[in-house]
């Protein structure tokens, strides 16, 4: 159903207008949205024998009752409270408003749905094209799926404002997954590429964390060309999304296609992973890295094993660095300074991390 507050702002703004009071009741005699009280209070009474009546108009007792319906059955009754013919007129306008609010609500909930089973893969192909063409979806456009994390107040929605973001409701479909996540399913236009694509990640980051106050996570899939193929990006979106926040949790932004080694980690069996780590550390372990030598080997990483611009960028000598990385291979018996042992020492704390991940407690 619509809601009584699109309700309410409906008869308040037909009041500013024509100066008449009015009401909505819905179908179980329950009093939805009112320019004034009493009035509506006392048209509750007629509400049961209104809804009853083969009639869609009457006049009783000075006000005119009329009906919307949906489907052939009475979704509201709208109330005039007068007899006069201004009444009718305003009666007709109103309940000619409240059906087209009825028939965007119920397109709205159709197109939710449809893509709420097109991410989840449900639909057969044939329905895919059918409901697409009943709701007026192209089929063989170019598409990426974005999925979107944040956690907004209860007096704002994240829909509503990528709604705002993205106001072509016929080009991209939008809708919630839970109560944290929304798909963001955006038609590109062909010379779109990745530099496109993540202008737009930037923007939706960027608007949402200004409007809603929230840190905001937003995971790319990769560009499908074919409506059936949605449910693929979308399971692209959601695995980058994990591997993100396992390997990249400080970046607010993920693409599917840009996920590298942490990808290739992420698909090694756990008992690979056990064995890895075994024969890397050899009982030393990771947390016997203090976080002064960790901070030292991630902006060694960082600038590319120089160890003239990593001590710059710590404000520390570069003795005291060398000393660092000294005692770092002492412990681990891994040169950092050397190509070969840096790579392995990156890939043993990414291993390390997807271990912790995944032997964590669940929720």
């Amino acid at each position: 159903m619509v809601s009584n507050q699109i309700l309410q702002n409906t008869v308040d703004g037909l009041k500013n207008i024509t100066r008449k009071e009015i009401t909505i009741i819905d179908n179980d005699e329950n009093l939805l949205a009112t320019t004034q009280s009493q009035l509506a209070r006392a048209s509750l009474e007629y509400a049961a024998s209104v809804i009853k009546s083969p009639a869609e108009e009457q006049l009783i007792h000075g006000s005119r009752y009329f009906k919307v319906l949906d489907d052939g059955k009475t979704e509201y009754i709208l109330v005039v409270h007068d007899e006069d013919e201004d009444a009718f007129r305003v009666g007709k306008l109103g309940a000619f408003h409240v059906q087209a609010l009825v028939t965007a609500h119920k397109e709205r909930f159709d197109r939710d749905n449809f893509v709420k089973n097109l991410l989840l893969d449900n639909l057969l192909p044939v329905d895919v094209y059918s409901r697409a063409k009943k709701l007026r979806i192209e089929n063989n456009v170019r598409r990426v799926v974005f999925l979107i994390e944040t956690a907004v107040d209860s007096d704002m929605s994240a829909v509503e404002i990528l709604r705002g973001i993205f106001p072509d409701r016929q080009k991209d479909l939008i809708t919630a997954v839970d109560e944290t996540s929304i798909v963001l399913v955006k038609e590109l236009f062909e010379r779109d590429g990745t530099k496109e694509i993540e202008h737009l990640a930037h923007t939706i980051v960027d608007t949402l964390s200004s409007e809603a106050m929230s840190r905001v996570y937003v995971a790319i899939g990769s560009v499908v060309a074919d409506l059936k193929n949605v449910s693929a990006g979308y399971k692209e979106a959601r695995l980058a999304q994990e591997v993100g926040k396992i390997f990249e949790s400080e970046k607010q932004i993920v693409n599917y296609e840009k996920l590298g080694i942490g990808r290739l980690i992420y698909e090694l069996p756990l008992t690979q992973c056990k064995i890895f780590l075994h024969e890397m550390l050899q009982g030393f372990g990771i947390e016997d890295i203090d976080e002064d030598m960790f901070a030292t080997v991630t902006k060694f990483f960082e600038n590319d094993l120089n160890v003239s611009e990593t001590s710059r960028e710590l404000f520390i000598h570069r003795n005291t660095l060398v000393y660092r990385l000294d005692k770092i291979q002492q412990l681990t018996r891994l040169d950092l300074r050397k190509f070969t042992d840096a790579i392995t020492f990156k890939i043993t704390l990414m291993v390390n991390r997807y271990m912790q991940y995944r032997e964590r407690p669940a929720k």
